[in-house]
This record gives structure tokens, C-alpha cells and sequence, in this order.
């Protein structure tokens, strides 16, 4: 691939003054370099008079098909990355995250380095780490697929009403486990499980941990703890039919569908992953104390080495 056919799509939070001025200066150093910067038609649409001042950019899937995306850079927090990674959901892209937002778990860096990390998305100068997804399908009460999608982050079945509650059953590979009444069940991945699942009191799982976790949201049961299992086993949800009232799916805050007594929600890996640009090779452990400001002073361990491993044991 030669610069003048490289893509890179810019993926930006519109409404706001400080990502607008940031994608000028991505496009801007996109076109020097002789990239095609790119945009969603959503984002051309609301970038609106700001669009005149960034020039021609090409329009995903009008200019641009997706499988033609070399990498997005995405201008803002996890909602915006989210969104990057459901635009590319269908090619090979990376997901490159610059925070614009507060904890912005899934950036990769802060703003004050973003032209620093646009010189190395133009140079490739990143890695790619796959992250595991979640494919979720819902069921209809005579086993009829009737809604089929993704998550990144969790796929959460939610009571519908304020006032009512879900009557569910857990189902781990076919086999029921337990149910119970509550406000809902949250399915995480680990890049998921410092988001809802980490708000419904689930655990903290390392990205490098293949595992999904499944999280009851105020069950009305003795069993009903936070589950952990392995990527090839199945979790599946069912809506009982005694049930006052209706569910709702929900899969990173994202994509929904009604889940009506009798409906069964699957989730499973999916076989595609999530694919994140990194420019650090971190230790999730520093991520951590970062971004959740955790008070760590005092330590007086060994020290830590550029890639995030220990030397020996003191």
C-alpha cells in the first residue's frame, strides 16, 4: 500500500469546541503526510461549518468502504472509541483512542501527546492487541433468532420499567444454574469489566485474561454472586414468562432490542475480536492506578521495567 492510498479514519466527539479543534490538526497532518483522512457521515454531518475548515476529507462507505481503512484515530472518550470500533466493526482497522473525555479507559493516550501520536499512527509505529467481543444473539419463545449483534465492553439485560423486576434464569452451556428476580444481569468481557460490570461491584479481569463475566444487578437470590467463565463456554439469559413486565438488551450502551417474557439471550465469544492500536506497552497495573487514581503511595516494591514485568523478588 503506497501513502497516496492510505485511509485513516477520524472518528470525533462533534459537539465539542476542543475535539473539533483537535480534528483540524489530525486532518491537517493527515494530509501532509499524503494519507486520506476520513470521516463517518454522522461526523461529517455534525461537524457541520467546521467541516469548510478541514478540507476535503473522503466519507466512509460513500468514498471510502470500510475494508479500505487502514487505522481509525479517535478524538474523544470511551463512548466516541466505542463508536470507532462498531464503524470498523465490519474491516480490519485498529482502534487508536486519544482522551478527550475524563477516565477514558479505553484511550490509549491523554490529549497533550496527540500529535505526538498521530507522527507514529502515520508511521506505524504501534501495535496491534486484540480484545476479546462478545457475540449476542436474542431468542424469540420458539428459538427463532430475532436480533443478532456484538459487544466490546458487556451485553446487559435490563428491566424495562423502574417499578417492575425481571424474573430470569442463568443457563451456562445448555445446563440452568440459577433464577432468581433483579434489576438485571450484566455479561462482561475483561475490557468491559472496568465498566458496568466494575459499577455492579463484578471483578476487575487483566486484558490478557481470556474470560467473560457474568454479574446479577440486585438479585433477589442466595446464589447469585459474580460468575467468571472461560471464552468457549456459552452464558445464556431467559426472560421467564412470568416476568410482569418487559426486558431490555443493551450491548455497550449502543445497540438495544425489547426482550419480552420467553425471550433467551445468547452470548459467546465472538470470532472476531476488537483490534486497539497501542503506542505503549504498558502494565495494565499502571493503567489502573491511573486512571482510577489509586492510592499506591508507600510501595516500596522492585523496580518496574519499561514493558511492564518485575525484575526478581527482593
Amino acid at each position: 500500500m503506497t501513502d497516496t492510498q492510505r485511509s485513516i479514519l477520524v472518528v470525533v466527539h462533534a459537539r465539542r469546541d476542543d475535539t473539533v479543534a483537535a480534528a483540524r490538526r489530525v486532518v491537517t497532518a493527515l494530509r501532509g503526510a499524503g494519507a486520506r483522512p476520513v470521516l463517518s457521515v454522522d461526523d461529517r454531518d455534525e461537524l457541520g461549518e467546521a467541516l469548510e475548515q478541514l478540507g476535503e476529507v473522503g466519507i466512509l462507505g460513500v468514498d471510502v468502504a470500510v475494508d479500505e481503512i487502514e487505522l481509525a484515530i479517535v478524538l474523544g472518550g470511551d463512548g466516541t472509541i466505542l463508536r470507532a470500533a462498531e464503524l470498523v466493526r465490519e474491516g480490519t482497522a485498529a482502534v487508536l483512542g486519544i482522551n478527550m473525555g475524563h477516565v477514558g479507559f479505553l484511550a490509549e493516550i491523554e490529549r497533550d501527546d496527540m500529535d505526538e501520536a498521530v507522527r507514529r499512527a502515520i508511521a506505524h509505529d504501534y501495535v496491534v492487541e486484540e480484545r476479546l467481543a462478545l457475540q449476542v444473539r436474542v431468542k424469540d419463545a420458539s428459538d427463532e433468532v430475532i436480533f443478532d449483534t456484538w459487544a466490546l465492553n458487556e451485553a446487559t439485560v435490563e428491566k424495562a420499567s423502574r417499578e417492575k423486576m425481571l424474573e430470569v434464569v442463568i443457563e451456562i452451556d445448555g445446563r440452568p444454574l440459577s433464577s432468581f428476580g433483579c434489576d438485571g444481569v450484566v455479561v462482561s468481557t475483561p475490557t468491559g469489566s472496568t465498566a458496568y460490570n466494575f459499577s455492579a461491584g463484578g471483578p476487575v479481569i487483566w486484558p490478557t485474561v481470556q474470560a467473560i463475566a457474568v454479574v446479577p444487578l440486585s438479585a433477589h437470590a442466595l446464589f447469585a454472586k459474580p460468575l467468571v467463565v472461560g471464552p468457549e463456554h456459552a452464558v445464556a439469559i431467559e426472560v421467564l414468562e412470568r416476568t410482569n413486565g418487559t426486558g431490555i438488551l443493551w450491548c455497550d450502551g449502543r445497540r438495544s432490542h425489547e426482550l419480552p417474557p420467553g425471550a433467551r439471550v445468547v452470548v459467546r465469544r465472538s470470532e472476531r475480536p476488537v483490534r486497539l492500536a497501542r503506542l505503549h506497552p504498558a502494565a495494565f497495573t499502571d493503567r489502573l492506578v491511573r486512571k482510577f487514581r489509586l492510592p499506591v503511595e508507600g510501595w516500596r516494591g522492585p523496580a518496574q521495567t519499561v514493558t511492564g514485568t518485575i525484575g526478581p523478588l527482593a
